[in-house]
């Protein structure tokens, strides 16, 4: 559903419902293509237009309040806390079952397939496995190191059965993916406080929804979060993230479509600091990995906020959408050298079938994987657990039946 994000507290509800309401019937009706429709005050032009019609006394009054309030309009869907169902309380490693089925599609029941075929172990064996891998974008390095630990098992003698061979391949899986280095946010206590997270990536990978759900975890945890909405050029997205901080009642700290970045997430450090909050999240806009310029304002956000805590951002999270495959190697690398990643969150991963990008990430960049986003729904993003992961790709009932 769409939602009407309201800058003022002192309105009441029965106008708030009027609003959405119109806004809603005009929305329906509005001709004009979606990437026009960028504010309330803009929708409701278009829509009279196209009606060849003025506003009633009422409409009238609603346009007038719009106007003094500052009433944007979201205008992408954005995902609503979905009520407690047995579909969403379904256990995790149900959904990330159901989930990432394309993957397994594309390479469990392969590699399965070949694993449990009554085939000789031998060198052609081992070239079918690694095809597979490939075709699942795991990546040459990857691939390669696990290619050579079936290998060196094999020459010692070790690999003399299917669930030899399985129990390498997939131990080996778990250890690329697996990393020393933890993820700050499930730590019980923060090593500063306020905590700053700065979420960057490029558009459309699902940045400002990942925030949201990282902020529904938290708060879960008994924090008190604050929300920074540091992407001001992307049209709505400050609405976006205004949308997820009133369904979680999580203060915004925002200014107007176009305002500096930087300047912005500064405005949140502080007023996180003032208000004694455990943790601020700060969006950030969208770039192309390859623009310098974009890059070097990431750069420029990280050198105002050292100025209240030369710590800060005590995190840098990397948002990738796996379903870019390769592109998504030269993304997080660019990023990185921009600002310094420290741990990625993995979405879209219910969309593709190169799940396989995971174990890439990790070997060629030695990144470590935060968070993995398997759905729309709220509880669709989890902190990552590698062995959890590699038992549903290549499950052992199914590779050795």
């Amino acid at each position: 559903m769409l939602k009407v994000v309201s800058a003022s507290t002192d309105r009441t509800e029965d106008r708030q419902q009027a609003l959405r309401t119109f806004y809603q019937s005009a929305l329906q009706r509005c001709v004009e293509p979606r990437a026009k429709v960028v504010d309330a005050a803009t929708l409701f032009a278009f829509y009279f237009k196209a009606q060849k019609s003025k506003p009633s006394v009422r409409q009238k009054a609603l346009l007038d309040a719009t106007d003094k309030t500052r009433v944007s309009a979201v205008v992408e869907k954005s995902v609503e806390l979905q009520p407690e169902t047995q579909e969403t309380t379904q256990s995790w490693q149900q959904r990330l079952k159901q989930n990432l089925s394309k993957t397994r599609k594309q390479w469990g029941s392969h590699v399965s397939a070949l694993i449990m075929g009554g085939r000789s172990i031998d060198d052609d064996l081992l070239e079918e496995i690694e095809s597979q891998l490939l075709a699942a974008d795991v990546g040459i390095e990857a691939t390669g190191r696990l290619i050579h630990h079936l290998t060196e098992q094999h020459k010692q003698q070790k690999l003399k059965s299917s669930q030899s061979v399985y129990r390498a391949l997939t131990a080996e899986m778990v250890s690329i993916l697996s990393s020393n280095v933890e993820n700050p946010l499930l730590r019980e206590t923060l090593s500063s406080k306020p905590f700053v997270l700065l979420v960057v990536g490029v558009n459309g990978v699902g940045k400002t929804t990942t925030i949201g759900k990282i902020a529904h975890l938290q708060k879960s945890l008994g924090r008190k979060v604050l929300l920074a909405a540091g992407d001001t050029f992307r049209a709505a997205a400050i609405e976006q993230l205004g949308a997820w901080g009133q369904r979680l009642e999580i203060p915004v700290i925002a200014q107007k479509s176009g305002a500096d970045s930087a300047s912005v997430i500064y405005d949140g450090f502080s007023a996180a600091m003032a208000r004694g909050r455990d943790l601020l999240i700060a969006d950030t806009a969208g770039r192309l990995h390859t623009k310098s310029n974009l890059m070097q304002e990431l750069a420029k956000v990280k050198r105002v906020l050292q100025k209240l805590d030369p710590a800060a951002p005590h995190a840098v999270l990397l948002v990738l959408d796996a379903g870019n495959g390769q592109n998504a190697l030269l993304q997080a690398r660019e990023f990185h050298k921009a600002v310094g990643v420290s741990g990625i969150a993995l979405t879209k991963l219910d969309g593709t079938a190169k799940g396989g990008i995971s174990l890439a990430i990790r070997e060629t960049l030695d990144l470590p994987l935060w968070y993995i986003g398997v759905g729309e729904s709220i509880q669709d993003l989890r902190p990552f657990n590698p062995k959890d992961f590699v038992d549903v790709l290549l499950p052992e009932q199914e590779a050795l039946s």
